[in-house]
């Protein structure tokens, strides 16, 4: 049975357009040229993890953050500075990252247009504020969301601020998203209800255990099947 009246928020990366995808690509390419005698691809990308983890709480998230975690892993794999030709190779690697460009997840422009006509819908997504807005407005689906919010970071306390600024109702509110750390977990201790939607390119850093037998998430296999439930 669809439920009826509800206020959907959404995430974006991974769940309305693909991300994580490209940058694991630019990180299979930067691990292929910062080949190391002693380490190999696994303990080179922990490294990599460690940084990323890092510089997500002092610098946040996005393309030129990742290029900053890019640039320290080479030059601590090295042991010394990068020279100019090395950082414009990395830089020429992440170039799409930086431009923003955005392909939808098959289905969600009409997902999105049928489920506006019986709920509320909103964006709620984190990084830098320019990016993210960029990947917005080249999206094309602002137009079914009631308002768009970009954030530092998604915790319980942006999902307790975003009820209370909204005037939520948290048991009709739905967090919809992929990432289990980010969407899922902060929105479940806010009082509202989520939806999963796992996506196999998830970041590393947003994977976290769930609850399986919280009924207050639902988990489905792809976008398009929330028609089936609201």
């Amino acid at each position: 049975m669809r439920r009826t009246g509800q206020t959907l928020i959404f995430d974006a990366d991974d769940t309305l357009w693909e991300n994580n995808v490209f940058f694991e690509r630019v990180i299979d390419d930067f691990l292929d040229w910062a080949a190391h005698p002693t380490l190999d691809r696994v303990q080179i990308r922990r490294i990599l993890n460690d940084i990323e983890r890092a510089n997500a709480v002092t610098h946040g998230y996005g393309s030129r953050v990742f290029l900053r975690n890019l640039h320290e892993t080479f030059e601590r794999l090295r042991e010394r500075p990068a020279t100019a030709a090395e950082k414009a190779f990395v830089d020429d690697l992440a170039g799409r990252l930086v431009r923003g460009e955005v392909d939808l997840i098959p289905g969600v422009a009409d997902t999105l247009a049928e489920l506006s006509s019986r709920h509320e819908l909103f964006l709620l997504t984190k990084g830098d504020v320019e990016e993210q807005q960029r990947k917005i407005d080249a999206s094309g689906l602002s137009t079914w969301f009631r308002k768009a919010h970009i954030v530092r970071e998604k915790d319980v306390e942006v999902y307790r601020r975003l009820a209370l600024e909204s005037g939520f109702a948290v048991d009709r509110t739905w967090m919809i998203g992929n990432s289990p750390k980010s969407d899922i977990s902060p929105a479940r201790a806010a009082g509202m209800n989520a939806v999963f939607i796992p996506h196999e390119h998830t970041w590393v850093l947003e994977h976290a255990e769930l609850d399986p037998l919280d009924e207050g998430v639902l988990t489905l296999g792809r976008f398009t099947e929330l028609v089936d439930h609201f």
